[in-house]
């Protein structure tokens, strides 16, 4: 008999007006995972979370500088440690690569659906 299949559940943080976190939502509801959301909107990202996406990918990594919300934070013209930048990042969300994505100790950045699919395997 085969063993039962455990139910996979993935986190994911985002803001609903993003088109890539819609994207993500949609590739995990079409494969029945269930989606823990977080809406970066009402409730910012722990600064715990953040630093997991930033250790792994870096502070540019987690950065979306082509964003009218990375021009509004300041970022481009203030020199701040990387505590400093990453506070500033949970008071404007919207400069993330959204949507930040962990899948048991897989994470993701931004729309990455190779690296949603490995979290499925």
């Amino acid at each position: 008999m085969p063993a039962p299949k455990t139910e996979i559940t993935v986190q994911m943080f985002g803001l609903k007006k993003s088109a890539a976190t819609r994207a993500a939502e949609r590739f995990f509801k079409e494969r029945r995972v269930k989606v823990h959301f977080m809406d970066l909107a009402s409730k910012p990202i722990s600064k715990g979370e953040l630093a997991r996406f930033q250790q792994k990918f870096g502070v540019d990594g987690v950065l979306d500088k082509s964003t009218r919300a990375y021009e509004d934070s300041g970022l481009p013209y203030l020199r701040l440690s990387e505590e400093g930048v990453l506070a500033k990042l949970a008071a404007f969300p919207g400069a993330l690569k959204l949507p930040l994505v962990r899948g048991g100790k897989l994470l993701t950045v931004g729309e990455d659906q190779a690296g949603w699919a490995a979290m499925l395997e």
